[in-house]
């Protein structure tokens, strides 16, 4: 069975002209296709969201107590400061501490404040954030706010775990820590929409690419937005696209995407590493209709695999979903680590 790339939430009218509908959250793992979705959503009149994820909820989120009382709401105002995402929105902290103090005292409501006032300043009426794995806020995110909607971008996760690497050689997880993630993503996206089905919509980064007009064209209809020609010309997200189009070959100024974005991974994953992730996340990549690959192993093949990468990625998987579920049970006692290069130092 494939997922369906939409929701039911299909169907409804665009909103009458001047009405301002809710937050756009764009999630899903990191290289799974955000940052392009937020390119064509920025192009839109009506929106605005970062070129760089915020990452609020990921890092912030309940970790410094009732923002009620002056010192918790310093302190996570003075963290949030200091976090180079964050900087990048230019927030005003003066105006910030005004505006927070004449409403509720929530998490959720400082948020928007800093992508309210970037909003505003963009001459845009509706907002929006992208940051990876949102969707495990996505009853707090709904709840918080009338009318938002969370888009979220899944995408073969051996392409995925490719573009990561490539970007990021030594990373420590490796095949295992990107089959966690992948299937911690999907598997909080089927729950979500089944939970939320008139606010939550799954985007695959495939028929982003091979069907982009009428891919945004549902998500317009999913937002209640009409859908603008300005959109696939990236016309809002002009490096972005002029990155796209330098690194991908059939681009053109009419479409910056190109189908290189699908299937390198058949010349760059090594077939253990392949076979290891289709072994854990085969069904969940059927049911979103990406065929798995045959593997043919030697002997010699099978006795590395089964003596040393099946092992240590099968730890590495343990070992980042452990270490997930106790952030996200536990954000004061177990906080999600900001590394070092991200932080900005008085």
């Amino acid at each position: 069975m494939t997922v369906a790339v939409t929701s039911p939430a299909l169907g409804k009218t665009p909103m009458s002209k001047g009405a301002v509908g809710g937050p756009i959250f764009i999630g899903g793992p990191d290289r799974c296709g955000k940052t392009t979705l937020q390119a064509f959503l920025v192009s839109h009149p009506n929106i605005w969201i970062s070129a760089v994820g915020s990452n609020m909820w990921t890092y912030f989120y309940d970790r410094y107590g009732y923002l009620g009382k002056p010192a918790n709401f310093e302190r996570c105002l003075r963290a949030m400061l200091h976090y180079k995402h964050v900087k990048f929105l230019q927030p005003d902290a003066d105006r910030i501490r005004r505006d927070f103090a004449c409403g509720e005292a929530t998490y959720a409501r400082l948020f928007a404040l800093f992508q309210q006032h970037c909003a505003e300043r963009a001459g845009k009426p509706r907002w929006g954030d992208q940051t990876g794995l949102v969707e495990r806020y996505a009853g707090q995110i709904l709840a918080a706010y009338p009318g938002a909607k969370i888009l979220h971008m899944v995408r073969d996760p051996r392409d995925r775990y490719e573009a990561s690497i490539s970007l990021w050689p030594k990373g420590k997880g490796r095949a295992g820590g990107a089959t966690a993630r992948w299937l911690y993503s999907v598997r909080l996206a089927k729950r979500n929409l089944q939970r939320f089905p008139d606010s939550y919509m799954i985007v695959q980064f495939e028929k982003l690419i091979g069907e982009t007009e009428k891919t945004l064209r549902r998500v317009c209809e999913f937002l209640e937005e009409e859908f603008t020609p300005a959109m696939l010309t990236m016309e809002g997200a002009p490096a972005f696209r002029d990155a796209l189009e330098k690194n991908a070959k059939g681009a053109t100024r009419h479409s910056p995407l190109s189908t290189d974005f699908i299937g390198g991974f058949r010349s760059k994953i090594n077939k253990r590493e392949l076979h290891f992730m289709q072994l854990y996340a085969g069904r969940e990549m059927q049911e979103f209709g990406y065929q798995l690959e045959p593997i043919r192993f030697s002997a010699g093949d099978w006795l590395f695999f089964s003596l040393f990468d099946f092992p240590a990625n099968l730890a590495r998987k343990l070992a980042w979903r452990g270490v997930e579920a106790a952030q996200q049970a536990f954000p004061r006692l177990v906080p999600r680590p900001i590394s070092s290069g991200k932080v900005v130092r008085a």
